[in-house]
């Protein structure tokens, strides 16, 4: 299991996740080796100081988790996360522009991110699967390699529906080899999180990393 460790996002977002919590989320990265921490960017800090020295990466989330924030403040989170310790960001598109047909602005804002973050952060993008359409996911994915993204991601956990391998393989399918893809929200096993792999998921985000590499199934909804 060593080799999915290194694939996961360990991750905590619920609102009332006190610093307690968050310590322990760090301890357990470090424990088991995981790529990075997930955490809201009020604790991006904290988990930039307790990682301090580890090869624990600090992820946090822009825009989240509705994703309907303008370019210009998604951008300012952006560069504020960085300043606090972020090298990952996991920004969430604006999926009412998206399903309006407003493609230029899609890409606008993904953009502001990936600009604010160049040379600092890798960027992945949430496009929300579970809202939209094939014809919208391929039509993300695209504006996504377009503004110049380093991942896209399916699902922040918090809206109907999280990762399914058929929306990984469409994905993997519509941004090619170089592009990274990120299977979040509803990976609570290591045969789930295998299958997501298998599907051309190269990163997995979940609240249940301990219990995947342990061999069990976590209860967690992220």
């Amino acid at each position: 299991m060593n080799n999915i460790a290194k694939m996961i996002d360990h991750t905590l977002l619920k609102p009332e996740t006190t610093k307690e919590q968050i310590v322990k989320l760090c301890e357990e990265a470090k424990q088991y080796n995981f790529a990075s921490v997930c955490v809201n960017p009020t604790w991006v800090a904290t988990a930039a100081e307790l990682l301090k020295g580890s090869d624990v990466k600090v992820c946090t989330v822009i825009g989240f988790p509705l994703g309907a924030n303008t370019p210009e403040v998604k951008a300012f989170e952006t560069k504020n996360a960085i300043e606090n310790g972020a090298t990952e960001v996991d920004m969430v598109i604006n999926i009412g522009a998206l399903k309006s047909g407003d493609d230029e602005l899609v890409e606008k804002d993904i953009r502001a991110v990936v600009e604010a973050a160049k040379g600092k952060a890798l960027v992945k993008v949430i496009i929300e699967t579970c809202l939209l359409t094939e014809e919208e996911k391929v039509r993300a994915c695209e504006l996504a390699v377009k503004a110049g993204a380093d991942f896209v991601k399916t699902s922040t956990g918090f809206s109907t529906g999280g990762a399914t391998v058929e929306d990984v393989a469409l994905m993997r399918k519509t941004v090619g080899p170089e592009i990274g893809v990120k299977a979040s929200g509803g990976v609570r096993d290591a045969q789930t999180a295998q299958a997501m792999i298998d599907a051309g998921a190269t990163r997995i985000g979940t609240s249940s990393g301990v219990a995947i590499v342990q061999g069990k199934t976590g209860t967690a909804s992220y």
